[in-house]
Formats: structure tokens, sequence, C-alpha cells
């Protein structure tokens, strides 16, 4: 039943990525700045869900090691907060990338 589903998915997803590759603009000049504010949305939306999940394992695998080993605290500390910051930068950067997008609506 999951492969029925993703298969499913996957050929939704193509269909609907595909289709907009092969459309005309309209006759009355009009422009895909809605498409821009979709696509900024879900750029960052999708980034923070991600990084949000990132984050969450890797706070449970650091606190998973000190609880196994207490006097490992402090060698677990600082590559955790760095983890952590490398983490956030990727969400920061999709924030970014969404600004320079909305950037682009007149």
């Amino acid at each position: 039943m999951k492969k029925m589903w993703l298969r499913f998915w996957s050929f939704g997803v193509t269909l609907l990525a595909t289709s907009t590759a092969f459309a005309q603009e309209a006759a009355g000049g009009e422009s895909n700045m809605g498409m821009y504010a979709i696509g900024a949305g879900l750029g960052i939306g999708i980034a923070a869900a991600g990084c949000g999940l990132g984050q969450g394992r890797a706070g449970a695998a650091a606190l998973d090691g000190i609880a196994r080993n207490p006097n490992a605290s402090d060698k677990l500390f600082t590559p955790m907060i760095l983890v952590l910051a490398l983490i956030e930068s990727l969400a920061i950067y999709a924030l970014v990338i969404s600004f320079m997008l909305l950037g682009n609506i007149e």
C-alpha cells in the first residue's frame, strides 16, 4: 500500500511541476507574481519544518548521550551548539531566498 501512495504522489508532483513549464503567458501580459509569493511561502515553511525536525533530533541525541554518560556533557555541549547553529543557518538562508523572491513582486 505504501508503494502505491508513493507512486501516486510522485506522479502527481511530477505532473504539477511539469505542467507549468509548458504553460504560455496570457495574452494580456499578466505575470506570475502570485507564484513568487507561493514559492516564498512554501520555501520558508518547508525549511522551517525541516530545521525544526533536525534540531529536535540533534537535541534528543545530545540529551541521550548525556543521560548515558553524564561526565561527557562538556564534550557534547559544544558540538551540539555548533550543529544547532548550522541547522538554524539553513533556515535563515531559506528566509533570505524568500525575501529575494518577494523582492521580484512589483
